[in-house]
């Protein structure tokens, strides 16, 4: 028992003063809660401003986000400033051709009507793929027979700019984990 003190009173010096805990760097597994800017790099427009009155919250190393994005804020702790660029092959990627196509306006009747009131150029809708899953899609036109339709993520083809603070770090809980995503303030609520 005697041989346990001494090891007992060095982590007793190496504790922290109550309610300190030691900052914890953005990895695998943490929950990342940070306020950002995102402006399209080339014209400066703002595309998304998010505060610290809702903060964005993700789950770190999860395949969630964009791999570039993560790769630039690895290692940093709360209170951290970031600021980068990305580039549109470390984003959405360039604008596929293949992804803008013209579907027949029978597509888009309802009751034997063409629905103006939601297909409307320039504006996004939802559609499906064949297996159901929801595919958003501007339209660029609609034309007598056809309507032009681009599913290219609306970012695809910017240089994004990225400048913004991170607000929190904090371990995942097994919960989290277990299910890919943040839950409580900021995140999914069950």
């Amino acid at each position: 028992m005697a041989q346990n003190a001494p090891m007992l009173a060095f982590a007793q010096k190496k504790s922290l003063p109550l309610g300190k805990t030691i900052p914890m760097n953005i990895e695998k597994d943490a929950v990342v809660g940070i306020t950002y800017t995102l402006k399209e790099a080339n014209s400066g427009d703002v595309v998304e401003t998010v505060t610290e009155a809702q903060p964005f919250y993700f789950l770190f190393g999860f395949g969630n986000l964009l791999e570039e994005f993560e790769g630039n804020l690895q290692g940093k702790r709360s209170g951290d400033s970031f600021d980068f660029k990305l580039s549109p092959e470390q984003a959405y990627g360039p604008v596929d051709s293949t992804a803008i196509v013209d579907l027949p306006v029978s597509a888009f009747m309802i009751q034997g009507r063409f629905a103006e009131e939601y297909v409307k150029e320039g504006e996004t809708i939802q559609m499906q793929d064949p297996d159901g899953n929801a595919l958003p899609g501007k339209v660029l036109k609609r034309g007598l027979e056809t309507v032009t339709i681009d599913f290219n993520h609306p970012m695809a083809g910017k240089h994004l700019h990225f400048a913004g603070t991170v607000v929190e770090v904090r371990s995942a809980t097994e919960e989290e984990l277990d299910h890919g995503h943040v839950h409580g303030p900021g995140g999914h609520h069950h």
